[in-house]
């Protein structure tokens, strides 16, 4: 099985190496090495909502969570070019803290960390305590509820990459919430290869290329290492 692993992971790092439209999707599983909960784990949010549970308690409160190795992963593909697009599903706000441009970045469902302002759909960080946007429109929180609609800057852009991209890497997500969940199809259609790094089962699954149900950061890490060599920098 280890050596299947380092096959695996030789190849993403091969597929890597070769992309020159990356786009990396990432969901909740992604966060679940720096101690957040996930949704559709064994003791997720939303499996523990199901069977009246309430969530579970955090040992940290969530601005003093930290990226972790797959967050710094992602961020290395930027550093050395590869990154494209980063969507996230995520309202973490670990995606930014790590190092990611925020114009590489859709965040689908919002950001905890944020405010966005009514009318010009620009967004502010929540510390700076203001109560309108400089266009005079009211601030408020950036997390999306369900029912509301998604921004819809992020999720044009999510769709534009997914469509132009050759490589499509989840990262974390069961990839059932639509409209995100739509993006991996849409690369597919248009030709990419598609990898998925998540421990649950997806819908996607049978269509994947690359299929890893490893810990994210028994993967990603190990890959991306695997692509500096690749491109002649030794660590």
């Amino acid at each position: 099985m280890r050596d299947d692993l380092q096959r695996r992971i030789e190849t993403l790092a091969q597929w890597l190496y070769e992309s020159h439209h990356l786009v990396v999707f990432t969901g909740a599983g992604i966060s679940t090495e720096s101690g957040l909960p996930d949704f559709r784990g064994p003791d997720g949010l939303w499996t523990r909502q199901d069977k009246g549970l309430p969530p579970k308690p955090m040992n940290t409160p969530w601005e003093l969570v930290e990226p972790n190795v797959g967050h710094r992963a992602i961020v290395d593909l930027q550093t050395l070019g590869k990154l494209k697009y980063l969507i996230s599903q995520n309202v973490d706000n670990l995606h930014l803290k790590s190092g990611i441009q925020p114009d590489l970045l859709a965040e689908l469902h919002g950001n905890i960390a944020k405010l966005r302002c009514t009318r010009c759909g620009k967004t502010t960080d929540r510390s700076t305590g203001q109560a309108s946007c400089l266009c005079g429109g009211k601030l408020v929180g950036s997390v999306v509820d369900f029912g509301q609609s998604l921004p819809g800057k992020d999720l044009v852009l999510s769709f534009e990459h997914s469509r132009e991209c050759d490589l499509f890497v989840v990262v974390g997500s069961s990839l059932v919430v639509t409209p995100a969940a739509d993006m991996p199809a849409e690369a597919l259609h248009a030709g990419a290869k598609l990898v998925i790094i998540n421990k649950g089962d997806t819908p996607f699954d049978p269509y994947a290329h690359l299929r890893f149900h490893e810990k994210i950061g028994d993967v990603l890490p190990r890959a991306v290492k695997r692509l500096k060599k690749l491109m002649g920098l030794f660590e």
